[in-house]
């Protein structure tokens, strides 16, 4: 179910561009939906998608939420892809 997750997670461009804003570090869902068009309880639905996918984690700093991406579960997804192609990891 987790890769299945991932998967659906990462098959929206929204999805795949917060994850790509937040590689420069963790960010509060208001600097997030800065970035979009979209209200912010559509970010807020999206920020929980990947949140359910292990893709990203929060932490609360007083009266704000700041998200990050997990690196660890990105790194599995790498190595299995890359493992599916063929790739070796000695």
């Amino acid at each position: 179910m987790g890769l299945q997750n991932t998967m659906r997670a990462l098959a929206d461009v929204t999805r795949r561009e917060i994850l790509n804003l937040l590689k420069r570090g963790k960010m509060s869902a208001g600097e997030i939906c800065e970035h979009f068009d979209v209200s912010g309880a559509a970010i807020s639905r999206h920020l929980s998608v990947l949140k359910e996918a292990d893709l990203i984690f929060d932490t609360r700093d007083g009266k704000y939420i700041y998200y990050e991406l997990n690196t660890s579960v990105l790194e599995e997804i790498l190595l299995w892809i890359s493992e599916l192609k063929g790739e070796s990891h000695d």
